[in-house]
């Protein structure tokens, strides 16, 4: 890669997770969010060479949305306009493709964007395109396997190996109400205990409402461009030191025998992205994780590393996993209480990222933070997409 062109984060800019206003067109929402990044950055609309969308939801009635947005914000793009889609991991690709356009010179500046209005999909069309399809659709499908049915199999198989409880689970969901309750961007910011969660009905067996993301909006803009831009701008930025994916050759849960509680794909993720970062895990200071619900979170930090076997949902219980502990995960507050617009996730995950590690997280800011890992998955983690990242000024 050139040196000169070595892509970074300058700026970005963010609805708050949760129901957009819907008397407003998504094209007014994101339009207002674009211009928010773009101007905060000290750039122009001339500047943009790439703008890399998520892949709308359903509920958009618009075609090529990205062409349609790039009219109406003034875009003339000569690297590319596009939309990106693979279920959890989208907006890590769409952030990797405005990084590449940078990194290869066809754009001086990219975006990362998208807007999801998840709340305004009708459950029937939700859980048949948006979840049902989403795992094989000839034979999960008809028997209504959606992708919480997926993590509630791991849990029910984890409480049975580990001798974990759902009450150890439910410390995640707490720890993250925690953390969102000081990020202004969160969804849902009101105490949590450990009885609420358990009180709470069941969805899937073992996980309640508490152990599930609720149904999410979003709508959001990272901005790239190269590390000599940032500096000739006098911006600080978020770089990316290391890049890691692996897929683990299985579509969501999988036809073939194996370890439903263990993430070998997110394990090769982590470890790629360490090495090419030529960094290793003890020290990353925050992490921030894709992780629908609970008992994702407790398997994930386990296959890469963060807790011992059987230790996941344990550690959040113990203070480890959360801000002042021993390695804080999801200080954004998570799919669970930040808020899951789950094409937007990963770029959510990033800018809390930028936040910490350039020290912009206020109350929720991870003393000393210096290095952040970031990992995004495609479905139950059968692929992982990581990325280690540092701060430069």
């Amino acid at each position: 890669m050139n040196n000169d062109r070595k892509p970074v984060v300058i700026s970005y800019a963010a609805s708050k997770v949760g129901k957009l206003d819907q008397t407003r067109f998504e094209h007014e929402i994101l339009a207002d969010v674009v211009i928010d990044a773009v101007g905060t950055a000290g750039l122009d609309k001339t500047d943009i060479g790439s703008a890399v969308f998520t892949a709308p939801t359903p509920a958009t009635r618009q075609r090529a949305f990205a062409t349609f947005m790039a009219s109406r914000l003034g875009l003339h793009c000569q690297g590319q306009i596009a939309e990106v889609s693979n279920l959890g991991i989208t907006g890590g690709l769409a952030f990797e493709q405005a990084c590449a356009d940078v990194a290869g010179g066809r754009a001086r500046v990219a975006l990362a964007l998208g807007i999801e209005y998840s709340s305004a999909v009708d459950a029937a069309t939700m859980m048949e395109q948006g979840i049902r399809a989403a795992g094989d659709v000839n034979f999960q499908t008809p028997f209504g396997l959606t992708p919480i049915a997926w993590y509630a199999l791991d849990a029910d198989r984890y409480l049975y190996e580990t001798g974990t409880t759902r009450r150890d689970l439910a410390a995640i969901a707490v720890k993250n109400r925690q953390h969102a309750m000081l990020n202004p961007l969160a969804q849902f910011q009101t105490p949590l205990t450990v009885a609420d969660v358990l009180e709470q009905p069941t969805i899937v067996e073992p996980l309640g409402r508490y152990d599930v993301p609720a149904r999410s909006d979003g709508a959001i803009c990272l901005v790239v461009t190269s590390e000599v831009v940032a500096r000739g701008l006098g911006k600080p930025f978020l770089r990316v030191l290391g890049r890691g994916f692996s897929h683990d050759g299985r579509h969501q849960v999988g036809s073939s025998p194996h370890d439903i509680t263990d993430f070998p794909a997110a394990r090769q993720a982590t470890a790629t992205a360490l090495e090419d970062a030529a960094v290793s895990l003890e020290q990353v200071d925050v992490a921030e994780l894709y992780a629908p619900c609970t008992i994702t979170e407790a398997l994930v930090v386990e296959a890469i590393g963060l807790a011992e076997k059987g230790r996941g949902a344990l550690a959040a219980g113990a203070g480890e996993t959360a801000i002042g502990g021993r390695i804080p995960v999801c200080t954004s507050g998570g799919c669970l209480s930040r808020g899951h617009p789950p094409g937007l996730t990963a770029l959510y995950g990033i800018a809390e990222l930028f936040d910490q590690l350039l020290h912009r997280a206020g109350k929720r800011q991870v003393a000393g933070a210096g290095l952040g890992l970031h990992l995004c998955e495609l479905g139950n983690y059968n692929a992982a997409l990581a990325h280690v990242m540092d701060a430069g000024n």
